[in-house]
């Protein structure tokens, strides 16, 4: 992907703000007063295993609560939508029409409303014969895809996707590169494999739940593919 194929067409200039928040989890510190300011439209984070990636992101969109310092939202009930990694985590319903419906049933849609919208959206995107599959029936690639579809059609001002292209193929990892790249929503990603965020305007390295460096994909990017070959290098 090239630098200028992700357009800054997020207009929310509030964006998101963590305020000196402390996350503690049995005895281990998560966050120690943290602060970010998160208006980019394009955002990554990368990082170890534990560095506290999906955790920034529970904590966005309020599955975890600080026990120190407040993270705020732009304004809206429908302010963030989270992808999780394993999106066996976040489905519940059994096809992927009744799943999609549920992203928007804060609408207060009929139920005949609510189908016709849902299968006419599908339809636009060439998977109208998507709407009655069982997911038990979709790989866990198309399960990952069914989950980015349900954000997508639930129009949330921030989208959190955390390591979303893990289970894709080949075409399904272009197929949501382009998505993200024209969506009109802030996204941030988690990610390990950083072609995938080396060109996003800002990334964010975390490190044991500290900012390690913050700034433009590509410096941020090279900077810990060299920790990482140093680290390697020392440890044989």
């Amino acid at each position: 992907m090239h630098a200028n194929s992700v357009s800054p067409v997020f207009k929310n200039t509030c964006g998101i703000t963590l305020d000196e928040i402390t996350l503690v989890r049995g005895r281990t510190t998560v966050f120690a007063e943290l602060s970010l300011q998160l208006k980019e439209a394009r955002i990554g984070l990368i990082g170890d295993n534990g560095a506290g990636k999906s955790s920034l992101f529970r904590l966005i969109c309020g599955l975890d609560q600080p026990q120190q310092g407040q993270v705020v939202l732009p304004q809206g009930e429908n302010a963030v939508g989270m992808m999780f990694q394993n999106p066996d985590e976040q489905i519940i319903f059994p096809t992927v029409e009744e799943e999609l419906a549920l992203s928007l049933h804060r609408l207060k849609l009929s139920r005949t409303q609510t189908q016709v919208r849902v299968r006419d959206w599908l339809a636009a995107r060439g998977l109208a014969h998507w709407a009655p599959r069982a997911i038990g029936s979709l790989s866990q690639g198309q399960r990952q895809h069914v989950c980015w579809l349900a954000l997508m059609i639930a129009s949330h001002t921030t989208l959190l996707l955390d390591e979303p292209y893990s289970s894709l193929d080949l075409p399904g990892q272009a197929l949501l590169h382009r998505d993200i790249a024209q969506a009109q929503q802030q996204i941030m990603v988690s990610t390990h494999v950083l072609d995938h965020v080396r060109h996003f305007e800002r990334v964010i390295w975390l490190d044991q739940g500290q900012v390690r460096l913050d700034g433009p994909g590509m410096e941020i990017c090279a900077a810990y593919e060299t920790d990482v070959a140093l680290r390697t290098a020392q440890s044989l």
